[in-house]
């Protein structure tokens, strides 16, 4: 057994009292899932368990039924596309240094369990000691169709090419469909040129364009137009959100996925405001508040 596969013990919780909104729903050939289907995002794995950007924290994210993986990308010196957060290795390794001056080969070398062992002691697991940062296509490699991957260019502006390859892999591994229902993956980025530029080479694919300030009220309107252009969705920070706001984009046809919401309280108010789904480090919570919405 891959040392990444012993399995991590899966924790349940309970759930308080959740009231559903009805909202308009979005044509199912933009869409990724039916308009009714909560997604579940394993934000960067589930990462409030395991490491994150691991091939651990991933099959956590599959074991506790998150509908999505969420892959964050950089580029190596020698153009490989990797899975981390940080333009640099520091945080998540026990290297330093920036990943657009590092080799795979040197890359391979760094220890990206260790850390989450420190920071987190109380988690702490020694088969998390060692773990390597995965490659983008060690990711499809291994699980192929049988995982939707949420996928975000990170700082594209450093990695010219870094679409192309992006892409170049999700043909090769038969990630995409006709539509967005029938694609393994969605696309997600800070940076709208880069997701335009992934429209003009695949017009199929789900894009989902992340806000970090999102305009509000009658300024979200021409914003939100314009996503509409290339993208099914917006991925708003949670935190700098309202119920008003969830309804508008709503109304405009497109989905909404808030990051990143981790504990209960929040969870059941996403889900009361109407949003389609949500990334999360804990996607064995976020089943449970769904449930619990559901039966509600």
């Amino acid at each position: 057994m891959k040392k990444w596969m012993k399995h991590v013990a899966l924790t349940m919780f309970t759930v308080g009292v959740l009231t559903q909104v009805t909202l308009p729903a979005a044509s199912a050939n933009n869409t990724p899932v039916p308009d009714e289907k909560l997604i579940n995002v394993a934000h960067r794995g589930a990462s409030g368990h395991a490491p994150e950007h691991t091939m651990v924290a991933y099959e956590l994210g599959r074991e506790m039924k998150a509908d999505y993986i969420e892959v964050d990308l950089q580029m190596t010196k020698d153009g490989v596309l990797i899975a981390m957060h940080d333009t640099t290795v520091n945080r998540t390794t026990n290297g330093a240094g920036a990943v657009s001056n590092m080799t795979l080969a040197e890359i391979k070398q760094l220890d990206a369990g260790s850390w989450f062992n420190s920071r987190y002691p109380e988690k702490a697991n020694e088969d998390y000691i060692g773990l390597q940062v995965p490659t983008l296509e060690e990711i499809f490699e291994e699980y192929g169709r049988s995982t939707r991957y949420y996928i975000e260019t990170k700082s594209p502006v450093l990695y010219p090419g870094m679409e192309e390859e992006l892409l170049r892999l999700i043909d090769e591994y038969n990630l995409t469909g006709a539509n967005a229902r029938s694609s393994k993956v969605i696309i997600q980025s800070f940076y709208p040129d880069s997701l335009k530029h992934i429209h003009e080479m695949n017009d199929h694919i789900p894009l989902v364009q992340l806000l970090n300030q999102p305009k509000l009220g009658v300024d979200a309107v021409g914003e939100l137009e314009k996503i509409k252009e290339y993208a099914i969705g917006v991925g708003p920070s949670f935190a700098r959100i309202n119920e008003d706001y969830v309804q508008q984009v709503r109304a405009e046809g497109l989905q909404i996925h808030p990051y990143t919401i981790n504990t209960r309280e929040q969870m059941e108010l996403a889900l009361t405001w109407g949003v389609n789904g949500v990334f999360t480090n804990f996607p064995d919570l976020f089943n449970e508040v769904i449930k619990d919405f559901k039966r509600r």
